[in-house]
């Protein structure tokens, strides 16, 4: 298959590059820069020039493919309501090239989006389309294709990780340098949800192969991480002291990070393995963290 790949150069799509020409694909992977097309090239991929914004550079690239995997987003959590329409945009420009064809266009979520009621790990048949997460966007536009015959499924990332970039958890670590404490809410017991980014290309390497409309998958190793976990980890990993925090008093240390922070973002994979037979194999979020001071280069088998 020829894939269009967004976010080509991006933490999780230089993944997925050599994951899918492993797997006999061809890609043609979306960029903005002469670095990125060397890149692309270097990976055995061809490079396209343009970006999310530019939206006949989208159309383009899809009707060239027979299939797109659409992992672009701008991760600029000032501006993440903004981004979120953007991302909308962006789907919707892919699946109008797709249209009036059975060729598969996978895009990205977050788990967040499977949150059937709080306190509960989401699941992948759940999505609430009043949820108040402005990433409700990116679903609400593939459910839209959907309903025109586009061939649209989601996949859905909880923290993807390695010893470099580790999700949210990457802004926890820097705020933790900054402030000189890894903090976290009252017990801390609230729970995120985890995978390396090894197991995620893979993931989505599997669910394009699987072509199912109106599919959903989490990208979930690990279900259900206490955050109290997550912020000791990052003070041993930082060297300051880990505090708990009371909630009046949260929101001045977490600033933005509070709206992800004091909440339970756990998630369940169940389904997702049994219909992809997808089992993540690589080494877990808290690894991945102590590993960022030791030098160690955990590796997924």
């Amino acid at each position: 298959m020829r894939v269009f790949l967004t976010g080509s150069t991006g933490f999780i799509g230089s993944h997925i590059v050599p994951e899918l020409i492993a797997a006999g694909h061809q890609v043609l992977g979306l960029t903005r820069s002469e670095a990125g097309a060397t890149a692309l090239a270097a990976a055995g991929a061809e490079a396209f020039r343009g970006d999310i914004e530019d939206l006949d550079s989208l159309r383009g690239g899809a009707a060239r493919c027979d299939g797109v995997i659409h992992t672009a987003f701008d991760h600029d959590f000032s501006r993440f309501v903004e981004n979120c329409q953007k991302d909308r945009r962006a789907i919707e420009a892919l699946g109008s090239a797709l249209e009036g064809s059975d060729r598969p266009l996978l895009i990205t979520s977050g788990t967040a989006m499977g949150s059937a009621r709080p306190g509960e790990p989401a699941t992948e048949n759940a999505f609430d389309a009043d949820h108040p997460n402005p990433r409700v966007a990116s679903e609400l536009a593939g459910r839209e294709l959907c309903e025109r015959g586009v061939n649209v499924s989601v996949v859905r990332l909880s923290q993807i990780h390695d010893t470099v970039k580790q999700g949210l958890v990457t802004e926890v670590i820097a705020l933790a340098r900054r402030t000189g404490v890894s903090a976290y809410i009252g017990e801390g017991l609230n729970a995120w949800s985890a995978t390396h980014v090894s197991d995620t290309a893979r993931l989505f390497r599997l669910a394009l192969e699987r072509r199912q409309a109106g599919a959903r998958y989490h990208a979930t190793a690990e279900g259900a991480i206490p955050f109290r976990d997550i912020a000791e980890a990052v003070g041993r990993s930082v060297g300051v002291p880990v505090k708990s925090l009371a909630p009046e008093e949260a929101a001045a240390h977490f600033t933005w990070l509070m709206a992800f922070v004091g909440k339970d973002m756990s998630a369940s994979s169940a389904l997702t393995q049994e219909r992809l037979g997808w089992r993540p194999h690589g080494p877990g979020l808290l690894a991945d963290i102590a590993a960022m001071s030791t030098g160690v280069s955990h590796e997924a088998a």
